[in-house]
C-alpha cells in the first residue's frame, strides 16, 4: 500500500500504475456535474489555488454542521464517474490537477487527458460513505452552496489514509477499458459468436 500526500508531484502520479493500492491524505476538493461544467465554462479563479497539484473527488457529500457553525461529513461515498467525462480532461489541464477520485471509471477522453497531463484516475469503493466520511479529518472551506447546494458544491477537505486504486494510470493504461474488452470476449463466446 504507497502513502501519497497532496501536493502531489507529476513524477510521483507518473510512478503509479493501474492496480497500484494507495492510501491518500491531505487536501481534496469535491466536485460533481454543476462543479465541472462551471469550471470548464467560467473557469471561476476562486478554486484554482486548491486543485493545483491536488484532488479532485466526485462526491456529493451529506453534511451536517455544529453549534460553531464547523461542518463535517457524514457520508462521502463516491458517485459515478463517467458523467463528468465532457468535462473532466479540460479541468485537469486547466487547474493542474494530478488525481480524479470517484467510481466506475471514465472515458478514452478523460484517459487521453490523464496521459497529455500527467494525472491518475483513483477508484473509490462504492457503498462506504460512512467509512469514506471517518477519513475527511477537516472540512476547510465550501464554494458555491448557495448556487448549487450541498452535494454540488465545491468541498474543500483535508482527509487522513483515504483508501484508493488506481484504476487509470498517466502512461494510458485503463483497468475499466481493460475489463470492458476481456468481458466483451466472454460475452461472444457465450451467445456463441
Amino acid at each position: 500500500m504507497l502513502k501519497i500526500t497532496t501536493p502531489i508531484s507529476e513524477e510521483t502520479i507518473k510512478s503509479l500504475k493501474v492496480g497500484d493500492s494507495v492510501l491518500l491524505s491531505g487536501r481534496i476538493v469535491t466536485a460533481r456535474d454543476a462543479a465541472h461544467k462551471l469550471m470548464v465554462e467560467e473557469k471561476p479563479d476562486f478554486i484554482r489555488e486548491y486543485l493545483k497539484d491536488a484532488v479532485i473527488y466526485h462526491c456529493g457529500p451529506v453534511v451536517k454542521q455544529d453549534a460553531k457553525g464547523e461542518w463535517s461529513f457524514v457520508s462521502a461515498g463516491p458517485t459515478t464517474s463517467s458523467r463528468e467525462e465532457p468535462y473532466q480532461s479540460t479541468v485537469i489541464g486547466e487547474y493542474g490537477v494530478r488525481a480524479v477520485i470517484g467510481k466506475g471509471g471514465m472515458g478514452p477522453k478523460t484517459l487521453a487527458g490523464l496521459k497529455e497531463h500527467g494525472a491518475v484516475y483513483l477508484h473509490a469503493i462504492g457503498g462506504s460513505g460512512s467509512l469514506t466520511a471517518s477519513r475527511v479529518k477537516k472540512v476547510e472551506k465550501v464554494f458555491m452552496m448557495e448556487e448549487f447546494g450541498t452535494p454540488e458544491a465545491f468541498w474543500v477537505v483535508d482527509v487522513e489514509d483515504f483508501p484508493v486504486i488506481v484504476t487509470m494510470d498517466a502512461h494510458g493504461n485503463s483497468l475499466h477499458a481493460k475489463i470492458l474488452e476481456e468481458s466483451g470476449k466472454v460475452y461472444k463466446e457465450l451467445i456463441g459468436k
